[in-house]
């Protein structure tokens, strides 16, 4: 198959499957509600000839902002018929990150989900000069709105619709138009360090790195997908629109973002892409739950995961298992875990990944030992996301995996990984000093320190600007030891300190639903979070968390102290990225006073610390912070 454009693998598709097959779903009122590959076709040729009305013309820009809903994929094969770019926006993006992106990526329309995200476009519109028009697609709650920069999606698919039955073929046209060049998306990186940038993505790219998914994964069309992470996140793409586009499986959207897990269990998925986080939840709930459980409950998790944990052992050292330990893992299935995979809707998945940063060891083995083969996929959004992934009967858990077909890799002299291929991005958006940077030798420099072993399995060690040392030279990856301390079902984050320091410290955030009800079942009172995590009982209980995390760590990466922060780190505050990296510098400078505190004398410091509330308001108040230190291990 020659490469083809997103627009063409739809009428491909559509053609194909006409009514017959179902495309996307999307649950509406409680009712599972099924677009066809024909209705997907015509909702996107309405879309774009709606578009082309208004003015939308080669190389011009939307922006789509809002929650995974099937008018976003028909907005960007609209676009992309059209020769235009999409551009994804994080729909918890605050203000000033969405006139950024949107002045930025030269945006002249919006579409805006829903009333949420119009008022944030209303709210900036007099410093976003270019936008035209606002579409917004659920026009709930804005009858009285009469800005003349509204319209709504349903109106301009109407005038789209108007136009094909007078010009049925245009549309086809346009499509015939479309090349593997044209740059069918701008995806803005998280930004970890400075202003995100935009990265130009071709319909090349995204059509090359679908078929090299699917060659070492082979999907069918009759797999079930559903669709939950954010669009602008590059996994979701290739997952939820390239790879969908491609194999023509169904795509399912969540009724909204708290029904999630209830609706993955509806479905039953044979596609899963989750980051680390996702995974470190599910881990975290099974542990709470069986605590929770009846007796008989405990008693067979606590018999048969170290059953599902010795399978694993030989699955992933390639050994045949005797036929005890068989017969012992379908008596394990059956009674443990069978019922768990059911209850989180992991029963029927054939295709399970993670990626977006590294899961921890003893997250990957639990759910290796439940019988869910999860495998690590790693990728930027400048190679269109996944590059390396474990192949089923090939997982190493020190690695990512291997390369995708079709894409080089080979190691700088520093040591940083470099790629090249058709998957690899065109280049930054408006910034040829960035491009020229990363691409100016003709291979895409990742900025990761990697090692390539022999068999082609490539070692992430971290971020090269991300690498420490010690005062004493030794070096560690801070992010190791963070996915560390993410397994316990205490701990919602952690930054690890240590720069230039005599030792390794850590600010760490509690888990406040499972904190508190540990806290609740020691009949510990508590107000807020923050009071719950200055408690000294709070302290112990972490401070035997890291202990054991500890013991798994190298003598030079222990932790010697640290302390509870008095909020969950937050994408709001710019401390996190919206796919959840921690900005480190930023978080390094505005908690200042801690880290002075945690190589100090002091056991206890006061900050003013600056909460915002889910009314979006901001609190100072005074909080006193105590410093753990841990015994040395000897």
């Amino acid at each position: 198959m020659e490469n083809l454009t997103l627009p063409e693998l739809l009428r491909r598709n559509a053609r194909k499957y006409g009514r017959k097959k179902v495309a996307i779903r999307e649950k509406e009122f409680g009712i599972w509600q099924p677009v066809t590959w024909q209705g997907y076709y015509e909702n996107v040729r309405d879309f774009a000839l709606g578009l082309h009305q208004l003015g939308f013309g080669v190389e011009d820009k939307l922006s789509y902002m809002g929650d995974n809903r099937p008018e976003g994929l028909y907005a960007e094969l609209a676009v992309q018929a059209l020769r235009g770019s999409i551009v994804g926006i994080y729909p918890d993006s605050h203000l000033e990150q969405v006139e950024y992106v949107v002045n930025h990526s030269d945006s002249r329309f919006i579409v805006a989900a829903d009333q949420e995200q119009a008022d944030k476009i209303l709210d900036i519109k007099d410093k976003c000069t270019a936008v035209e028009k606002v579409i917004v697609d659920d026009p709930k709650g804005m009858r009285h709105y009469g800005d003349p920069i509204l319209i709504y999606f349903r109106d301009v698919q109407k005038s789209g619709r108007e136009l094909a039955e007078k010009e049925p073929e245009l549309f086809e046209q346009m499509i015939n138009k479309c090349l593997p060049d044209d740059v069918g998306m701008i995806n803005y990186t998280s930004g970890t360090t400075g202003f995100p940038k935009g990265c130009m993505i071709t319909q090349k790219n995204m059509f090359s790195v679908a078929k090299a998914q699917d060659s070492v994964d082979e999907a069918s069309d009759a797999f079930e997908y559903v669709s939950f992470l954010p669009f602008p996140w590059i996994g979701e793409q290739e997952f939820g629109v390239y790879w969908s586009m491609y194999k023509a499986f169904t795509v399912n959207f969540p009724e909204k973002p708290e029904t999630v897990q209830e609706n993955i269990r509806e479905i039953g998925p044979h596609i899963m892409l989750a980051p680390p986080r996702i995974w470190e939840k599910i881990c975290s709930d099974i542990q709470v739950k069986m605590q929770d459980a009846v007796w008989i409950k405990r008693l067979a998790y606590r018999i048969f995961l170290p059953v599902g944990y010795r399978m694993a052992d030989f699955r992933l050292k390639n050994q045949e298992p005797p036929w005890y330990w068989k017969a012992l893992n379908a008596v394990a299935y059956f009674a443990l875990f069978r019922p768990i995979k059911n209850f989180f809707g992991l029963s029927r998945l054939i295709h399970v990944y993670t990626g977006g940063a590294p899961l921890g060891a003893e997250i990957f083995n639990m759910f290796q030992a439940l019988g869910v083969n999860i495998r690590q996929v790693y990728g930027m959004t400048e190679q269109t996301a996944g590059s390396i992934v474990h192949r089923t009967d090939d997982i190493r858990l020190d690695t990512v995996g291997q390369p995708l077909p079709g894409l080089e890799f080979k190691l700088s002299d520093s040591g940083e990984l470099l790629s090249r291929g058709d998957t690899i991005f065109k280049g930054y958006y408006k910034n040829p000093e960035a491009t020229e940077e990363v691409l100016g030798d003709g291979w895409f420099h990742s900025g990761d320190a990697a090692v390539i072993e022999d068999d082609g399995h490539v070692i992430i060690i971290d971020r090269m600007k991300d690498v420490m040392e010690l005062g004493d030279g030794s070096r560690f990856s801070p992010q190791f030891i963070e996915n560390k301390l993410r397994f316990s079902p205490y701990i919602t984050d952690g930054v690890v300190i240590g720069q230039g320091r005599p030792f390794i410290t850590a600010m760490i955030s509690i888990d406040m639903g499972n904190v508190g009800k540990w806290a609740e079942d020691n009949q510990i009172a508590y107000t807020t979070f923050t009071d719950l995590s200055q408690k000294e009982e709070v302290y112990g209980l972490i401070a035997g968390e890291v202990a054991k995390i500890n013991k798994s760590l190298p003598k030079v990466a222990r932790i010697r102290r640290f302390v509870l922060l008095y909020k969950e780190l937050d994408a709001d505050d710019d401390e996190l990225t919206r796919t959840r990296k921690v900005r480190r510098k930023f978080v390094e400078d505005r908690y200042q006073e801690l880290i002075e505190a945690l190589y100090g004398d002091q056991k206890e410091v006061d900050v003013q610390a600056s909460i915002r509330y889910r009314d979006g308001k901001e609190y100072s108040m005074k909080t006193r912070i105590r410093v753990e230190e841990l015994e040395p291990e000897r």
